[in-house]
């Protein structure tokens, strides 16, 4: 049986996150949906469907067929990739997906079960967003059954406000031997010790304090913690990670290759982020090769303990939830001192300075508390600082980089055109 993971119309929602990767290489708990069907499903081929602009880049990251039709040749465990792939499904698929079965939950196609005829005939339609036409087409052809009990996530709040309660899943179910890691004897450890995973190659320095009592922390390979820093579990920080004297508490997972200091709550970063100084980032989830100036600080709390509410699409979102940071797109960096306001959106590769009370395109150097027009940032000069930003951590650039920034500068020109920002030269 081949497991295909796809997108549906409601990747929209996870923007400006997903403008860059599939919703399916979105992180929650310790792995990303990808990485949870694959864990789940180890003796499968894989296969992954997603938004074509996408495919020269992720297509290099994966050793799996992207949006390749013709591979299919056996039956298929179709899959959304916004579904927590968990024992749930897991049972679900043995217990009750028999052949040419789907399984729909608030409307969208959750799961279904394809036989061989019927997938190569709508192996096409997965290679772009599934809309719901193409449910209702399916839906002709096979039994249907619903549910309201999987965790299928239709928003980026849903990644950060499962994500302590996955990390502990994730942790129980892993199996680990012990780590590898080194624990210096003058750390502390509050709760079972059973609980700290330290990798190889791995350091916690002296007057750290690790705080298990509520939930596990996991520390991948060749990272280090620096005197001075406090962990509260459940957290998970992976490879390659720095953290200069930080705070990092409870619900947090930290990416490869990132510096993460000053206080972070419950957000998720996605890798390859620098936030080394003072501030504080709560319930936000954070890109790719994002910088965080220093002192940059996020609300994630309205005056009013109210419901927070999120603009996507043009239109506002009830989060139903008090507690809502901000989501910002790869390549974003912040000025010393940036404020973002609670709910808030940082589109790819923009440049912000000062209050942010907006959300904020692509491509876009924001300044407005400081008396500045937003401006458009040039193409050029993205192209430029991405390059000198991979290089810093020893990854090239490609010519797949510079044309996915192209098509995105492109794609995104329509909200710039709403938010009224001028192509011009920015100037405080």
């Amino acid at each position: 049986m081949i497991v295909a993971l796809f997108e549906d119309e409601c990747y929209v929602n996870f923007l400006p996150v997903a403008y860059t990767r599939p919703v399916f290489e979105c992180r929650s708990g310790m792995f990303s949906f990808l990485e949870r069907a694959q864990r789940m499903f180890p003796e499968s081929d894989v296969v992954l469907f997603t938004r074509n602009y996408l495919l020269p880049t992720f297509g290099k990251r994966v050793s799996h067929p992207v949006n390749k039709a013709d591979v299919i040749d056996d039956e298929v465990l179709l899959i959304n990739g916004s579904l927590i792939v968990d024992d749930t499904v897991k049972r679900l698929v043995k217990t009750k997906l028999s052949r040419n079965v789907l399984i729909k939950q608030q409307g969208r196609l959750a799961v279904a079960r394809l036989g061989e005829d019927l997938a190569k005939k709508h192996a096409r339609e997965l290679c772009k967003p599934v809309m719901r036409s193409t449910l209702e087409r399916l839906a002709k052809e096979c039994r249907t059954l619903e549910s309201s009990k999987l965790r299928l996530f239709s928003y980026p709040w849903d990644l950060v406000n499962s994500c302590g309660e996955l990390i502990k899943e994730d942790y129980s179910g892993l199996g680990k031997s012990e780590g590898e890691g080194a624990i210096d004897d003058k750390a502390a450890i509050y709760g079972d010790k059973r609980n700290v995973f330290v990798g190889k190659g791995s350091s916690i320095e002296a007057f750290v304090l690790l705080d298990v009592r509520d939930g596990p922390i996991y520390i991948g390979k060749g990272s280090a913690v620096h005197a001075g820093s406090r962990i509260t579990g459940p957290v998970y920080i992976g490879d390659k990670v720095i953290i200069p004297s930080g705070l990092i508490r409870e619900g947090c997972s930290i990416g490869h290759v990132c510096r993460v200091g000053g206080e972070l709550e419950e957000t998720i970063v996605q890798g390859y982020t620098n936030k080394y100084h003072t501030g504080f980032i709560g319930h936000a989830y954070i890109g790719e090769w994002v910088n965080l100036g220093a002192a940059t600080t996020t609300s994630d709390l309205k005056n009013t303990y109210g419901n927070v509410q999120v603009m996507v699409e043009g239109k506002k979102v009830d989060t139903a939830s008090t507690k809502v940071g901000c989501f910002i797109g790869d390549h974003a960096k912040t000025s010393i001192g940036t404020q973002i306001y609670t709910g808030k959106t940082v589109g790819v590769a923009s440049h912000v300075h000062g209050f942010v009370s907006d959300d904020v395109p692509s491509f876009t150097i924001w300044a407005k508390s400081l008396g500045a027009k937003p401006v458009e940032l040039e193409l050029e000069s993205a192209i430029k600082t991405q390059g000198k930003v991979l290089a810093r951590r020893g990854v090239k650039q490609t010519s797949e980089d510079v044309e996915l920034l192209k098509r995105l500068f492109r794609l995104t020109a329509g909200e710039r055109r709403k938010t009224g920002v001028a192509k011009r030269k920015f100037v405080i």
